[in-house]
């Protein structure tokens, strides 16, 4: 037997390696709070929505920036919050990084205002930008390369373990106390976290990381803001020729080129610019962010309809998007078996394909559509992602040495936190200018000021409605149909952006795996006896 030589093909400490399954919970349990707040939250934007003192009576812009404050700080500071983790220290990081999300939930949780919910938000999205990349580099330092796709596997279910939790546990907050429980409950999650982080976690870091670039994070975050800015407005506004939003669009373009040329040019980038010129990365890049933009577009409206359109209360609304969150939950472990099987290329494309036709289904729906289809739907859309997010996970993270786990897991999440936000962003204007465009000429009977308002989202004129009395219950119908019509179009452009990164990946994302050669079997196997 070669049993001496098992130390020397370990890189992990044998007292990390005993309890690595452990420290996978503690990381889970983190990340749990980060995914859990989004998909509660889009339980809660109905509710929020609603006039005082139910809600904020935030508008569908307000609504969007609320999800967006969080996604661009996120999405911004994710590369600082990589190198700063590979150079001070991922546990170190990670602790302060839980302790300024524990803040932030907790002064969203007593908001007195729209504005004053999206700073908040944005505080939140601080302190999960330390939190998410450090997660993932943590279990790269813990976890044996042969392990890391099982261990990325789990990691990824706990994702979908988060999205099934939340919008459950929202609409139960939601049926006994106010809107801002759905922030608080993140408080004691955190104190948990940080008690097992101290505990349990080993530090690691870079042993030469790079200096941090503030002008890249700059440049990124104010680009970033004017382009979801301009989307957003030409949505509010229902036209994206206004002067405005194409100067806006156009500004935050320009600030995004230039923030490309100047990590080009910087010898310490935010973002090496030189891993895209490797296809396969790209591509799995490319992947994630698609999957979520369309994923959180789709969420966005799903919610409105669940609520608006079919009368749900949030907490039955919790329970439909179960499906969703199980498949994920189910399929995203058991994913890299697939990969064994049939490879990359055609597990991801498989999966980005299924949920194109989802999203297509979408925009079958109707007001009296049986709710089990909508179920099925949901279901199946859970189960193209978790085919798509645990194969192109574990693409991303081995593409790079393990030093720089925290700059793998960085850009990962950055393009899936910007995917979403322009997905949100995106898909969300579509909808508000199809929804007015669909309900303008209904509201021609109100004053302009109210017309304008009542014309900017379904809840908006419902509410509308609702202050009219009987004079309102004209209204009812219209605004259902016209919005029913926008989710359709709405979901028929997520529909086709799947499509893209279906091409993508199978253009550019390797086949099947090539067999183990002997000696490998004999190395996995001295790993397995020890």
């Amino acid at each position: 037997m070669t049993t001496p030589a098992a130390p020397a093909e370990r890189r992990v400490p044998e007292a990390v390696h005993r309890r690595r399954w452990a420290i996978l919970g503690v990381l889970m349990l983190s990340l749990l709070i980060v995914v859990l707040d989004n998909s509660i939250l889009n339980v809660a934007i109905k509710t929020i929505s609603t006039p005082a003192p139910t809600g904020l009576g935030a508008t569908q812009s307000e609504l969007e920036w609320a999800i967006n404050a969080y996604t661009l700080v996120f999405a911004g500071l994710l590369f600082t919050a990589g190198l700063l983790g590979d150079r001070l220290g991922r546990k170190k990081v990670l602790l302060s990084g839980l302790a300024v999300f524990g803040v932030g939930s907790a002064l969203a949780a007593e908001s007195g205002s729209p504005v004053q919910l999206i700073v908040f938000r944005a505080v939140m999205g601080f302190g999960a930008a330390f939190v998410m990349p450090a997660t993932l580099a943590v279990l790269m330092n813990v976890f044996e390369r042969e392990e890391q796709p099982k261990a990325i596997g789990i990691w990824a279910g706990g994702v979908g373990l988060a999205i099934a939790i939340g919008p459950i546990t929202g609409g139960v907050l939601l049926a006994h106390f106010w809107w801002g429980s759905v922030f608080l409950i993140n408080v004691p999650i955190v104190v948990l976290a940080l008690g097992l982080m101290f505990w349990l976690v080993p530090d690691s870091r870079d042993p030469n990381p790079g200096r941090v670039d503030l002008v890249g994070v700059v440049l990124s975050v104010i680009g970033l803001v004017l382009l979801v800015y301009g989307i957003i407005k030409g949505g509010q506004l229902a036209s994206f020729t206004d002067a405005t939003v194409l100067a806006t669009i156009g500004a935050g373009v320009a600030v995004l080129v230039a923030f490309v040329v100047y990590e080009k040019r910087s010898d310490h980038p935010s973002i090496d610019v030189t891993y895209f010129k490797n296809k396969v990365f790209s591509a799995a890049i490319a992947a994630i962010a698609l999957v979520f933009f369309a994923l959180m577009g789709v969420t966005f409206f799903s919610v409105f309809y669940t609520q608006s359109v079919r009368g749900y209360s949030p907490l039955k609304t919790g329970v439909l998007m179960l499906p969703l969150a199980a498949a994920q939950l189910i399929f995203a472990p058991r994913a890299r078996l697939v990969v064994d099987r049939i490879g990359n290329r055609a597990t991801c494309t498989g999966g980005l394909l299924l949920l194109a036709a989802m999203l297509g289904a979408f925009a079958t729906l109707k007001a009296d559509t049986p709710i089990w289809l909508l179920e099925v739907i949901f279901f199946l859309m859970g189960t193209g992602m978790a085919h798509i997010m645990t194969p192109t996970s574990v693409v991303i993270m081995q593409a790079l040495p393990r030093e720089k786990a925290g700059s793998a897991s960085a850009l990962s999440n950055v393009f899936r936190q910007v995917g979403g936000a322009l997905g949100i962003a995106v898909l969300g204007s579509v909808l508000s200018s199809a929804y007015r465009n669909g309900i303008e000429d209904k509201l021609s009977l109100l004053p302009p000021g109210l017309r304008h308002t009542a014309g900017e989202s379904i809840e908006a004129t419902l509410g509308v409605a609702a202050k009219l009395g009987p004079r309102g219950d004209a209204l009812v119908t219209p605004a259902n149909d016209a919005f029913l019509h926008a989710m359709h179009v709405t979901a028929l452009c997520g529909a086709g952006v799947a499509i893209v990164g279906a091409v993508v990946v199978a253009v550019f994302l390797p086949g099947r795996p090539p067999a183990p050669q002997k000696d490998e079997d004999r190395t996995e196997l001295v790993t397995a006896e020890h």
